[in-house]
């Protein structure tokens, strides 16, 4: 089999949540470049809607879907409408939030959102995609989108860093249970890469610093997820679960 043929996600239909923006959007946009069947979920559907005309005016194939990952209900309804296009071989586990605020000003209300959002959701959309891939009869992958703020830590994100974690050692637990039934579950772990959620900060005199302190003294692009995405999400990678992908330009290998 060539490289290409390892990477290609011909026939596959793919769920991607989060995909109304940044790395979801990207994410999604690759992996119809890809072959995949693409569904698009998350709460802001009218966004959505203009990624699928993007995506089918490129030749690719997607579907938008209306998705709350912090509701086991919606997440529930959103693969119930996707299985009548057909269940996913691969579900992008993308959507999430944050809240930036000192420690000591962080409220509960901020602690729910975020953790309702990157690590519940992250949970409830794993879990209930692998039901429905062993229902089906058929292997899968999940691949969830973590951070290395998850394996590391920064200041004013406490909540952010604990869910990430959370979202890590999920993605272990996740790969030792469903491997019995040919599902395999990875973690990416970006660094530091410009989206809505991040891109004041990172050019601000404070992001300056930051990116002095990482070993390639650069921040991440969209495009330098793609290749550990297909590696993850596509038979290349048919060997790998529980392995959780660094992609941070040595940030996490930065001297102490």
């Amino acid at each position: 089999m060539s490289a290409a043929e390892l990477f290609s996600l011909q026939g596959k239909r793919v769920l991607v949540t989060g995909a109304s923006s940044g790395l979801g959007m990207h994410f999604a946009k690759l992996l119809a470049g890809a072959g995949a069947q693409v569904a698009v979920a998350a709460r802001r559907t009218d966004k959505l809607q203009s990624l699928v005309e993007e995506i089918t005016r490129a030749g690719g194939a997607a579907r938008a879907y209306a998705l709350d990952v912090g509701r086991a209900q919606s997440v529930r309804d959103c693969f119930d409408a996707i299985g009548e296009w057909g269940v996913p071989d691969v579900v992008v586990n993308n959507a999430g939030v944050t809240v930036t605020r000192a420690l000591l000003e962080q409220t509960e209300e901020d602690f729910d959102q975020v953790l309702d959002t990157n690590l519940k959701g992250n949970w409830l959309v794993a879990t209930e995609g692998a039901r429905r891939m062993v229902a089906a009869g058929k292997g899968g992958a999940i691949v969830n989108v973590a951070s290395i703020l998850g394996a590391r830590v920064g200041g004013g994100v406490a909540p952010y860093a604990i869910s990430k974690a959370g979202v890590i050692q999920a993605t272990k637990a996740m790969a030792l249970e469903l491997a019995r039934h040919g599902i395999r579950v990875n973690a990416l772990l970006p660094g530091y890469v410009a989206t809505e959620l991040n891109r004041e900060f990172l050019e601000s005199p404070a992001g300056e610093k930051l990116r002095l302190r990482i070993p390639s003294r650069r921040f991440g692009q969209l495009t330098d997820l793609d290749g550990p995405l297909l590696l993850l999400a596509s038979d290349a990678g048919a060997a790998m679960t529980g392995a959780c992908v660094a992609v941070d330009g040595g940030h996490l290998v930065s001297g102490l």
